[in-house]
């Protein structure tokens, strides 16, 4: 054998060792290494987005369908105070809630964000319209800065004039969470019909109404209320134009009192049980009038 045929052997020797392990590496069996080279997910039915979130509870697509908004997320920490973070604290909530429900049965229930994520307000409500969502509740939180005495939830719902200054203001501060350094996030079309649309806006918001006051009956000397317990606002998140849409405004989190009752894990359930009852008496009536 030459020089040059030997020194060629001599570099190409590491090469073709690697190469026989290589083989051998991939002819073991599969379970043999531990390893599955098979990606099993599945896919959404035809028709809906690919990115939409999971739908839990049963798999009868006939059953009413809830889609729970927790506010917030990502870089947005919506109302801060007492340590806590707005959007840390609904999403807790959200989450018991979902939990409730499934416990229960007979409703199917997504969430909008299951972690620490932005969406903007355009895409919560779409996404509860493109699941087909038979209803849709939004949980927030706020905070009244040095004023600590303020305390107790509120529930909102869809309207353009303002019930109070107070809720002005509070759509105000919510919208804003829509705009990233002053540039809008969302955009509403002119072109919709707009008979259509407020037809479907006004069947809606007679619902809506229905289930605000469902939450305020079950939370009756349960839940702790603000005295102005039932608002209106045009917050944009409650948009969806055929979707009975309602904002839970969980307390002030600059209140001691509310605060720890948010945080807490018996809170969060006093908070989800009585949600929970509100919803399965609002799909029962839904369904009566079907």
């Amino acid at each position: 054998m030459s020089r040059r045929a030997q020194l060629s052997l001599f570099l190409l020797a590491p090469v073709l060792v690697m190469a026989a392990i290589l083989a051998a590496w991939l002819a073991l069996a599969v379970p043999a290494l531990g390893r599955d080279y098979v990606l099993r997910f599945e896919l959404p039915p035809a028709g809906e987005r690919a990115d939409l979130p999971r739908v839990l509870g049963p798999p009868d697509r006939s059953r009413p369908l809830i889609v729970i908004d927790a506010g917030h997320g990502g870089h947005d920490p919506g109302a801060t105070a007492m340590g806590f973070q707005e959007k840390d604290l609904v999403l807790a909530l959200a989450a018991a809630l979902r939990e409730e429900l499934i416990r229960r049965g007979g409703t199917r229930v997504a969430m909008t964000r299951e972690d620490d994520r932005f969406l903007a307000l355009g895409e919560r409500s779409a996404i509860a319209r493109d699941l087909g969502a038979d209803l849709f509740l939004s949980i927030h939180a706020d905070s009244a800065g040095e004023a600590d005495a303020i305390s107790g939830s509120s529930i909102y719902v869809l309207s353009e004039e303002a019930s109070s200054a107070t809720a002005a203001r509070y759509a105000a501060r919510e919208n804003a969470a829509d705009a990233v350094n002053g540039v809008r996030l969302s955009e509403q079309s002119d072109t919709v019909n707009s008979i259509l649309v407020d037809l479907a806006q006004r069947g809606a918001q007679n619902d809506s109404a229905a289930f605000a006051r469902l939450i305020q009956r079950e939370g009756r000397g349960i839940l702790q209320f603000h005295p102005e317990t039932r608002r209106s606002a045009a917050l944009a998140v409650l948009r969806a134009p055929d979707v009975p849409s309602v904002l839970y405004e969980a307390g002030f989190i600059s209140n001691p009192d509310d605060a720890e009752r948010l945080a807490s894990p018996a809170g969060q359930q006093a908070f989800a049980q009585v949600l929970a009852r509100a919803v399965s008496i609002y799909f029962a009536r839904q369904s009566d009038v079907r």
